[in-house]
């Protein structure tokens, strides 16, 4: 169902072949491929990588939020590459229950709340080539 919504709200991480392999409350992991996503130089492109790291905010809050009540949107997205990304890759974040927690409360108590978000982007072999730390809002619809 995550890959589904994925594909029909954001058409180009369905094109990059983005999929989403694990949702719960308060973790996601995305995956990408390789083939199709190389630049000049025979490596991953540096906005593939980061589509898969920045998508991670959005899968989280709707998998641990009321997506009845609430919608996430990016602030903000700072990444850091750290290796040449050479193969498939797989993005991984997760929050905490007491920043879950905070985050609930606010939402509730303001109608929208800014959270961060630090998300692993790793290869085939678990070496890591990016990092990110964003600032995502959690945001009630209709504010």
């Amino acid at each position: 169902m995550m890959n589904a919504t994925l594909g029909s709200t954001i058409p180009t991480a369905k094109n990059m072949g983005v999929q989403v392999v694990e949702a719960r409350r308060g973790y996601a992991a995305a995956t990408v491929p390789v083939e199709g996503n190389g630049n000049h130089f025979g490596v991953i492109y540096a906005g593939v990588q980061f589509t898969v790291a920045e998508i991670l905010g959005g899968i989280i809050s709707l998998t641990t939020f009321d997506s009845s009540k609430y919608f996430p949107l990016v602030k903000n997205i700072d990444i850091s590459f750290v290796a040449m990304a050479k193969s498939e890759l797989r993005a991984e974040a997760s929050l905490d229950d007491e920043t879950i927690a905070r985050i609930d409360a606010e939402a509730a108590d303001r109608g929208k709340v800014d959270f961060e978000l630090e998300a692993t982007v790793v290869d085939a072999d678990g070496k890591t080539v990016a990092t990110t730390r964003g600032l995502y809002q959690l945001r009630a619809i209709g504010k």
